[in-house]
């Protein structure tokens, strides 16, 4: 992936094409603790217990996308927990931005995904060290109105650069969602093994999508109220897109089995090394997200599975089913694992 970020800075031909998303403001509550997340995940149903113990929730300050984050960390922003996803622990690690785990006062780390605990340089190092508290992970699939949309012109995600749908599609404007689109279009599951050649191939059809593209979207609000008002048919979207427009009565649907795939993601949480706040406070949150109840809410309202699998286990079958998380492994050779 770092191989990928070099090159894609010397080719944003693309422009405009992936915008960087401006950092919100702060939303100040508990000034003992800072959590720099993604906008949404500040939803008081993932940390009531936080809440329940310290009064009141943490501060939130956002950000867009990691190398926004990335950077403004690394340029003197404070803040005590992170939101980073797969593909930016090890740069985040490297680059000195975090402090290890105390494991020992995480309640049910023992309780995460084995699977998701396996990935190499994800949640802990070969020296023991934990520098990750995996905690949601969710998808980058076709989404489309189903009104205007037939299921069986959606097969392909070649779909995208169609110019049929010109000013009718959105997809995310951070690069490591438009990448993965483009990847599984070319053909290629594992964009860590791309070479200059895939990678020209992937960037020509982001060029080609771009003419089709209506607006980017910078968060989960964003793209539900392109989807939700019309504006846009066709969307390569993050999981939540299809629950919450699906909740407000809008025929949104999505295709995880597309000729090509979809692109999988998974996300947590790290301690930053200069955390200005209380380091148990920190910890409270994080017991506080990891509780097995909070996968209830992740699964059924975001569309999102929650990396404890006692808490996945607890879910309704019904609503696994729902979502997409009764039989994983059907999905899995057609995934793209960002990483």
């Amino acid at each position: 992936m770092k191989k990928l970020s070099r090159r894609l800075t010397l080719t944003l031909a693309l422009g405009s094409a992936i915008a960087a998303s401006a950092a919100a403001l702060a939303v100040a509550a508990d000034k003992d603790l800072i959590v720099f997340d993604w906008s949404g995940y500040e939803d008081p149903s993932f940390h009531g217990k936080y809440v329940e113990k310290n009064g009141d929730s943490p501060t939130f300050a956002f950000f867009g996308d990691e190398d926004e984050a990335f950077e403004k960390i690394r340029s003197g922003f404070k803040s005590d927990l992170g939101h980073p996803c797969s593909q930016s622990v090890v740069k985040w690690r490297e680059a000195g931005l975090l402090q290890p785990l105390d494991t020992s006062k995480i309640t049910g780390w023992k309780d995460l995904n084995p699977g998701i605990m396996a990935m190499k340089d994800l949640a802990t190092t070969p020296d023991g060290k934990a520098w990750l508290m995996p905690w949601d992970w969710g998808d980058t699939q076709l989404t489309y109105n189903s009104d205007k949309i037939a299921e069986k012109d959606v097969q392909s995600l070649k779909v995208f650069a169609d110019p049929k749908y010109k000013g009718r599609v959105s997809i995310g404007d951070n690069v490591d969602d438009a990448y993965a689109l483009a990847s599984l279009a070319i053909g290629l599951k594992d964009w860590t093994k791309m070479t200059d050649d895939q990678f020209k191939q992937a960037s020509d059809f982001l060029r080609q999508v771009h003419k089709n593209v209506r607006s980017y979207w910078t968060d989960t609000t964003d793209i539900v109220q392109l989807l939700s008002g019309g504006e846009v048919d066709l969307a390569w979207a993050w999981n939540d897109a299809t629950v919450q427009s699906a909740a407000a009565g809008v025929p949104i649907k999505s295709k995880k089995d597309t000729d090509e795939g979809i692109s999988t993601w998974v996300c947590g949480y790290v301690l930053f090394k200069d955390a200005p706040g209380n380091i148990d406070k920190a910890y409270d949150y994080l017991n506080a997200v990891n509780d097995p109840e909070v996968a209830k809410v992740l699964v059924k309202d975001w569309g999102y599975g929650q990396a404890n699998a006692k808490g996945m286990a607890g879910v309704d079958p019904a609503v696994l089913k729902e979502k997409g998380y009764d039989n994983v492994e059907k999905w899995v050779d057609k995934t793209l694992f960002q990483r």
